[in-house]
């Protein structure tokens, strides 16, 4: 990948962070991080938080050459933000519109996995208002979920990131539990059939013709069952195994489904999909996260470091695709 043509030293940013989601304080934290690598790489940085609405009369009357939206979740990560900031004409870091709304929705992205021939596991999607009854129990349907897809589950809310709700379900009579948090945190839950093997994380960075590149791989062996938000953002909370311990082959295929997905949702800068390879080493698409985090602990920077790029020069690649015109 060749250096962007960009001028860090005349080029304005706007920080955009925290927020109202469930993962503000993750936002926080990526968005200190990503201001001092841009002020380390020679931008001129003003942060946001966007919990204060002020900061949209703050945009317009600055403005920023570009808003590097350092946010995660709801109205940061899922197409909200970044429609305001096409209604203010400002450039901004990430994935335009549709492809993060796709994105945010896990089931639409399996949707979009399924129509380009890539791998995902079994599901069904609940409605807390058509599957809920008013004794607080589920419909007799929900307890036919087990049968189709089989005892261990995964219990995710719909659109939430950081793996917040997201529950391991390893028999039937765990399931009604487990709906209950995840729809604490959603009107819609997914259940997946469990797929048992390894973690494997694969970011994509777009090169200066906004061709996405895959990053090494990253194997997390988590402390706990699954890389939940403590095995994320807690300091220990997993292993990090890089490069993976796969094998040629398997390498070569979780880096193409990673650029793959990339492509079928339409995203632009850096992703990072979550792929489990199963024991017999077929690998399957979880999710592709639009916005990854780039906390001390985030598996992006940590990649990236490993292909040999900085984290300032990282983030001065993501400013120079938002500033391509693609």
């Amino acid at each position: 990948m060749s250096t962007l043509p960009l001028d860090p030293a005349r080029t304005t940013v706007a920080v955009l962070m925290g927020g109202t989601s469930a993962e503000r304080e993750v936002s926080l934290n990526t968005g200190a991080n990503c201001a001092d690598a841009l002020r380390q790489a020679g931008f001129t940085v003003t942060t946001f938080d966007t919990a204060d609405l002020s900061f949209i009369d703050n945009l317009r009357a600055y403005p920023p050459d570009v808003a590097f939206i350092a946010l995660h979740g709801t109205l940061g990560e899922d197409g909200a933000m970044q429609g305001l900031l096409e209604i203010l004409g400002i450039p901004y870091t990430g994935s335009r519109i549709m492809a993060s709304a796709i994105a945010m929705d896990k089931a639409a992205t399996k949707g979009v996995y399924a129509q380009a021939g890539l791998p995902v596991a079994e599901d069904v999607l609940l409605v807390r208002d058509a599957v809920q009854l008013g004794d607080g129990g589920y419909v007799p349907a929900v307890a036919d979920i087990p049968k189709r897809l089989g005892q261990r589950l995964v219990v995710k809310p719909n659109a939430e990131g950081s793996s917040v709700g997201v529950h391991i379900v390893h028999s039937a009579a765990e399931l009604p539990a487990a709906l209950d948090e995840a729809f604490t945190h959603d009107a819609q839950v997914l259940v997946e059939r469990f797929i048992p093997g390894l973690e494997i994380m694969a970011g994509v960075l777009d090169d200066v013709d906004g061709c996405p590149q895959a990053l090494p791989l990253i194997e997390v062996e988590a402390t706990g069952e699954f890389y939940d938000y403590d095995s994320k953002y807690a300091p220990g909370g997993s292993v990090h195994h890089l490069p993976a311990r796969l094998d040629a082959a398997q390498t070569a295929r979780c880096q193409e489904l990673a650029v793959a997905a990339h492509r079928a949702l339409g995203c632009r800068g850096c992703t990072r999909s979550d792929i489990r390879l199963d024991p017999d080493g077929q690998a399957w698409l979880i999710e592709t996260n639009t916005l990854p985090g780039m906390t001390a602990t985030s598996l992006v920077p940590e990649a990236a470091r490993a292909a040999g790029i900085s984290f300032p020069e990282l983030v001065t690649r993501i400013v120079g695709s938002a500033l391509s015109g693609r």
